[in-house]
């Protein structure tokens, strides 16, 4: 495993470093909760956040350089979320776009979707989603029910999905449907693209237990899609979702989040300091699970480490990303569980009360914290991954 960065590697990030001092807007409030009042002012933001790292070359660092990209390596992408986490910056607010709609369009799309979505999608004039998930398909994707049926040259799609972040301010979706209801379940799927301003469409944003309703649940009344909106061959979309899905769940991000969850023990540490300068006894229980969290940090770090060696000797990701989301869950929700013990009957406090810990920011990570072991593939589905491919268990 190398654990050092080559010279160019470390001279991108030195770049990186140096424009994040000088760009990061400095009215940008870090945190877990969002600091504006209104959802549409935290789009505003978000989207001239996003055209500015666009410009300096930093959105699409894995594109080629014919569609926008840097036409960089999964290396600089690693080392740009460990510094955007490291600065605390504003995330991409066209994550669906650049990490899952992007390389899946490059890969699959025709030419003339590549010069019509493209370039737009970067610049974040377009907001993208992703209609794949539903009430009863979760998990269990192939299970979907919205179908598509033909009219002329195109199709009405016609169902319900969930779970669609940032679907209320998306211009642009993909969406799977069911294009032959009699064939076998991994089989009649087809990947579309979707007009989220067509006739038919209702988007209801979810309120979440953060009190943030950036998901929502998205309805399609007989919404016309014309063909040249249908990614890939029909019946042929099985494949392609989960060339999609692979981005989505792309090890980069557990380098972010591992740089996330190193800044978080580091606070806890300093809160722990800090009392005992004060004269306050820390607690042995909490004493050893803040030292858990530490060491759980650095073998996330590690691990993150073998997956930058194997994909830069060209080995593509296997099981072992199971591994090492699971191990990521359970780290997630420890270090949170941790922060609010810390806190005492001060946890109790709702995220935005200003007599809370950093205005509730540990609260609200807490709470999101719990829905880890969901998103990007169940838990239980993670383990059933690592005891049939990886340990060679028989399925049951």
């Amino acid at each position: 495993m190398e654990l050092r960065f080559k010279p160019e590697h470390e001279e991108f990030r030195r770049r990186l470093r140096a424009w994040l001092r000088e760009n990061l807007p400095p009215d940008w409030t870090a945190g877990t909760r969002s600091p504006f009042e209104r959802f549409e002012d935290e789009v505003a933001f978000l989207r001239q956040w996003q055209a500015k790292l666009h410009a300096a070359g930093y959105a699409g660092i894995l594109w080629p350089k014919e569609y926008g990209g840097a036409g960089l390596g999964m290396v600089e992408q690693i080392i740009f979320n460990e510094e955007m986490a490291r600065a605390q910056a504003p995330e991409l607010i066209n994550k669906v776009g650049v990490h899952n709609v992007g390389p899946t369009l490059i890969r699959y799309g025709t030419e003339e979707q590549k010069k019509r979505f493209l370039p737009k999608i970067l610049s974040a004039e377009e907001i993208w989603c992703q209609l794949f998930s539903e009430p009863s398909a979760g998990s269990d994707l192939a299970g979907l029910r919205t179908r598509a049926e033909r009219d002329g040259d195109g199709f009405r799609l016609t169902g319900q999905k969930v779970w669609t972040s940032y679907a209320q301010v998306s211009r642009w979706a993909i969406c799977l449907a069911r294009t032959d209801p009699v064939a076998p379940k991994y089989h009649g799927i087809s990947y579309f693209i979707v007009d989220m301003q067509a006739p038919g469409i209702t988007v209801r944003p979810l309120r979440q237990m953060t009190g943030s309703a950036e998901f929502n649940e998205v309805f399609l009344d007989a919404v016309y899609v014309p063909r040249e909106h249908l990614i890939g061959p029909e019946n042929g979309g099985w494949q392609i979702a989960m060339h999609t899905l692979a981005h989505e769940r792309g090890t980069g991000y557990l380098f972010k989040e591992q740089v996330k969850h190193k800044i978080a023990v580091d606070r806890l540490l300093d809160i722990l300091r800090e009392r005992q300068r004060r004269g306050q006894p820390v607690h042995p229980v909490i004493r050893q699970a803040i030292a858990d969290a530490f060491i759980r940090v650095e073998i996330l770090r590690l691990h993150n480490y073998d997956t930058m060696a194997r994909l830069e000797r060209g080995q593509a990701p296997g099981p072992e990303t199971s591994l090492k989301k699971e191990f990521w869950n359970r780290l997630s929700q420890h270090l949170y569980e941790t922060a609010m013990a810390i806190q005492g009957p001060w946890a109790q406090l709702y995220a935005g009360d200003p007599r809370a810990w950093n205005g509730g920011q540990w609260q609200s990570a807490y709470l999101y914290s719990r829905s880890v072991t969901i998103s990007g593939g169940t838990s239980e589905i993670q383990l059933n991954i690592i005891a049939q491919r990886m340990l060679g268990l028989p399925r049951h």
